[in-house]
């Protein structure tokens, strides 16, 4: 059985592409291409269900057209419409995995600055704007950071631990 601590979210099935059961995936990671066998995990029935791609194409930047093994057409494509997609994360190498993860994939890591120390737990990300913010409880504060790849020095998916290197200034404002 696959449990959640085993899985990292890439991105979302939108909708189904044609009649041959072709999916849509809202992501912006390029995975697929490092996988000998690719396959995504959805949540199905509450449980967390590996499923193989027969093949895939980019369609856009952040859109690829994805064709899973047994779905062979639009109504058994329009199941896994809106479904959240995980990847092992044992398929990746975890230096590669940050840019590949969705920024909620991280929620429940506990966020540390070089210079500060533990900063708290990030509970939430902020994604309603251009600009994604990581919202940490700091001390029963909220603590907005920015979700910038730049700013994480490593990350420790083991231990749920996010290291980062916040500018000068940043927990004063």
């Amino acid at each position: 059985m696959i449990r959640k601590e085993e899985v990292f979210k890439i991105g979302q099935f939108a909708k189904p592409h044609g009649i041959k059961g072709e999916i849509s995936l809202v992501t912006n990671c390029d995975l697929f291409d490092d996988v000998e066998d690719p396959c995504v995990i959805c949540e199905m029935d509450g449980i967390l269900v590996p499923f193989f791609i027969e093949e895939y194409r980019y369609k856009t930047d952040t859109v690829m057209l994805v064709k899973l093994e047994n779905v062979d057409d639009e109504k058994a494509a329009r199941e896994f419409t809106n479904r959240e997609v995980f990847f092992p994360l044992d398929a990746v190498d975890g230096d590669d995995l940050v840019g590949d993860m969705s920024w909620d994939s991280f929620i429940g890591y506990t966020v540390v600055d070089r210079q500060h120390g533990e900063l708290g737990k990030i509970t939430d990300v902020d994604e309603k704007t251009i600009n994604v913010l990581l919202q940490i409880d700091h001390n029963g504060e909220e603590l907005l950071l920015p979700a910038a790849e730049e700013l994480i020095l490593s990350a420790d998916h083991e231990n749920k631990t996010l290291q980062v290197a916040l500018p000068e200034g940043l927990l004063d404002l």
